[in-house]
């Protein structure tokens, strides 16, 4: 596995280029982030590593552009985040990026197949045949097709996790990020979650970023970026 710091501009799925993020003033001034500069392929599976404190959630949160950078850009497919004012860029992660959290994050008043399509409904997407094929077809593909008119309190820890990540993959993003998203999962589930996220990236051409502190989740993707006191080590 190798850091993807050289792929060609036209195959990436974001970029961070001078990238910092520092916390507080003075003696309670924080640097999480000093300096980033990181390519992201198009397709691959990449995972950031790190000790806690060592800024990888952070670099995960400016690359969604959930939290803004202190200095640098980040590019994602194509868009230049930082000259998007907050909704620009709340619509923007709706249409291009995918999340998956270790909590899983399902609405228990829905059905495993209404969960899977509500960013579509969010998004003002009319739910037709196609859309109503490819949350299929992810279902199928996650092996939770016949757990779709079960809620959340009915399924397993690990079919919970594979329907949050049918639903961020139902709207087709640029990138999925996963923030440790077997945290809450035993060893047997973890592995069928992980080889899952493997083949959303063989099957569907996904792109999946995901960030963890276990080697043996890291040995899923294809590239590997350790993090190390705000810099990539």
């Amino acid at each position: 596995m190798t850091t993807p710091q050289h792929a060609t501009q036209e195959i990436l799925a974001a970029s961070a280029r001078g990238l910092t993020k520092t916390y507080g003033r003075g003696d309670t001034e924080v640097h999480a982030l000093r300096g980033i500069d990181l390519d992201l392929p198009r397709g691959r599976f990449t995972a950031i590593m790190g000790p806690s404190g060592s800024g990888k959630s952070t670099l995960m949160h400016c690359l969604a552009g959930l939290d803004q950078a202190s200095g640098g850009t980040v590019t994602v497919a194509g868009t230049d985040l930082g000259s998007l004012d907050d909704d620009a860029l709340t619509t923007f992660r709706r249409r291009h990026v995918g999340f998956v959290f270790q909590s899983f994050n399902l609405l228990p008043m829905l059905t495993a197949g209404q969960n899977i399509v509500l960013p579509l409904e969010l998004g003002g997407r009319r739910i037709d045949d196609a859309a109503k094929e490819r949350a299929r077809t992810l279902a199928d593909i996650l092996g939770v097709a016949d757990r779709l008119g079960h809620r959340p309190a009915e399924l397993s820890g690990g079919q919970q996790q594979r329907v949050a990540i049918a639903r961020a993959l139902v709207t087709q993003p640029d990138l999925l990020f996963a923030d440790e998203p077997t945290g809450n999962l035993d060893s047997t589930t973890s592995a069928e979650v992980l080889d899952h996220l493997r083949r959303s990236v063989r099957e569907l051409g996904q792109t999946v970023v995901m960030v963890t502190h276990e080697r043996d989740a890291a040995s899923y993707a294809d590239d590997v970026v350790t993090m190390q006191d705000g810099r990539i080590a």
